[in-house]
């Protein structure tokens, strides 16, 4: 499969993802048969063959090689049931709010796709029969994107809401570990022999006995390190946990402040370390992360006002489970998942 045939798959794969609910509106399925009927949503039929494209979308979406785990396939069956559900109900909200589609953004992701695939013969093909589908789901789309936007706008914050939340979650404000280290960095081209690496080597353990005897560790920073720090005696500041390469991390956590370390091997040659200072992980005061707090906070109300507007419309709505054929099909967790029937 070529290139831009892999493209309108992915295209036609987005239709089925996104638009299943403007189809299962009309009430009828693909192949008109009853039992092919997945989940029914006051009135508005969800077919298998909805299910099945959207499921694969979501594959194709989630996993790398498109297979999911024979352990995860249950959950995503659940997973992309419920989400049809929800979105043929939060459709029904917005219509109720009175929500339009942003016809420019709608216009401007058409002409965008019209644009990629203006030259290929299976788009200009097919384009009759899927523009307009497209069309509908891009309008669904930018709906929900609106409902959704609408509905986690938090409520202002307080000076109670923010500490509660701050005081709650203490793990997210934690100052990690700092350390301030010095370095003298003899640099080797990659691409240089063996012999040159083992040269430098020397050169390192060379250093590492003149430290001892009381040489300035800044001074031969200066002369011998092709670092940028040489400039200021090889101080590199501070540098939290993670920001060096793992093996150099695990030699440097052994060193105590003031230690040098053995020459360590990097990218760009052998180098020697001294910690100047440790600084503990230490938790943050609420004055110095109010802002991230606030943002944190208001994400949380937003996600939880989200949350509950689909669960009031799940409570508030007639879903019917299709044939035992189809529950089986969609796993017994999906269906359960979809709203049991009631």
């Amino acid at each position: 499969m070529t290139r831009m045939m892999r493209g309108l798959a992915g295209l036609v794969a987005a239709l089925w993802l996104f638009a299943p609910a403007c189809w299962a509106a009309a009430g009828t399925d693909t192949d008109g048969s009853p039992d092919a009927v997945l989940v029914v949503v006051d009135g508005a039929a969800i077919s298998t063959q909805q299910f099945e494209a959207a499921l694969q979308a979501a594959v194709r979406q989630k996993y790398y090689h498109r297979q999911p785990p024979e352990d995860q396939l249950a959950a995503l069956r659940s997973e992309v049931t419920d989400n049809l559900v929800d979105r043929v109900l939060l459709l029904k909200e917005a219509q109720r709010r009175g929500i339009r589609a942003d016809e420019e953004q709608v216009r401007a992701k058409l002409a965008a796709h019209e644009q990629r695939y203006r030259d290929h013969p299976q788009w200009q093909a097919d384009r009759a029969r899927v523009l307009p589908e497209f069309t509908r789901a891009l309008e669904e789309q930018s709906v929900l994107a609106q409902l959704e936007a609408a509905t986690r706008v938090a409520p202002p914050s307080t000076e109670a809401g923010l500490r509660a939340y701050y005081e709650s979650h203490p793990e997210l404000f934690i100052q990690p570990e700092q350390l301030r280290l010095s370095m003298i960095l003899l640099k080797i081209d990659p691409s240089s022999p063996s012999s040159v690496r083992e040269q430098a080597q020397q050169k390192a353990q060379d250093i590492i006995g003149q430290l001892a005897n009381g040489a300035d560790f800044a001074e031969l920073a200066r002369r011998h390190s092709g670092d940028d720090s040489a400039r200021d005696g090889g101080d590199m500041g501070y540098r939290h946990r993670g920001t060096l390469p793992q093996g150099v991390e695990t030699e440097i956590d052994k060193l105590a402040p003031g230690a040098i370390s053995e020459p360590l091997r990097l990218l760009e040659g052998v180098a020697v370390f001294r910690v100047a200072e440790r600084r503990p992980a230490q938790l943050r005061t609420l004055q110095e992360v109010r802002r991230n707090v606030a943002e944190l906070w208001e994400r949380e109300q937003g996600e939880t006002q989200w949350r509950e507007l689909r669960a009031r419309l799940r409570a508030g709505a007639e879903i019917r489970i299709g044939a035992d054929r189809v529950r089986a099909a969609a796993g017994d967790s999906g269906a359960a998942g979809a709203g049991a029937a009631h």
